[in-house]
């Protein structure tokens, strides 16, 4: 069939070759964006949910040093947390006792925050 487009000693490409081509790869295109876009939200969405429950962690191991002092973000980086790039954490309450803490993270790139309560239960 392709022959029949072509000319004797001419060599390259027809315009319905090209055209058909250029189609097929717009239409991988229109389906493979939006699907971009919903991984990259996942992505942005693990990083906030990974930096709750590192921060709670670290506030873990802070509470099991010192019971009866007040925790804050700089204390949670001496006890071994470091925020991820992008992503706002921040102790909502409770930075006196570990029966009342509560931290939440979010992604500045887009997606769901996360909050960690003193149980330790992560939910969006």
């Amino acid at each position: 069939m392709i022959k029949a487009f072509h000319k004797r000693g001419t060599k390259g490409f027809t315009l319905i070759e090209l055209m058909i081509v250029i189609a097929i790869i717009g239409i991988l295109a229109a389906i493979a964006i939006p699907q971009f876009t919903a991984y990259r939200t996942r992505g942005y969405e693990s990083q906030a949910r990974s930096d709750a429950k590192n921060a709670y962690t670290a506030a873990q191991a802070f509470f099991s040093d010192s019971p009866g002092s007040a925790v804050s973000m700089a204390i949670l980086g001496d006890y071994g947390f470091k925020s991820t790039q992008n992503v706002n954490t921040s102790i909502a309450s409770g930075s006196d006792t570990m029966s009342t803490l509560s931290i939440t993270a979010s992604s500045t790139s887009g997606g769901k925050g996360f909050t960690v309560n003193s149980a330790g239960t992560i939910t969006p």
